[in-house]
């Protein structure tokens, strides 16, 4: 019997850890992004201007926008 709690035990311990694990590196991860954004205005500035288009300041504004509605959805 010893050994069966022993078991319950470990497996218990294990799914707990597993789902604090992915709750702590999800929480980190979103605080990285958010501190560190993937995208900023001269990376958007200058992708437009290598597809040949002349950016404006409003439309880049825009794009910006739209990007970190999506991030915090």
């Amino acid at each position: 019997m010893g050994t069966i709690w022993v078991v319950l035990i470990a497996i218990l311990a294990l799914i707990v850890g597993v789902a604090l694990g992915f709750f702590i590196a999800r929480k980190y991860m979103m605080n990285y992004l958010k501190k560190n954004p993937p995208i900023n205005e001269q990376m958007l500035r200058t992708m437009m201007m290598q597809m040949g288009q002349k950016p404006s300041q409003k439309k880049i504004n825009q794009m910006m926008r739209s990007m970190n509605n999506q991030q915090s959805k």
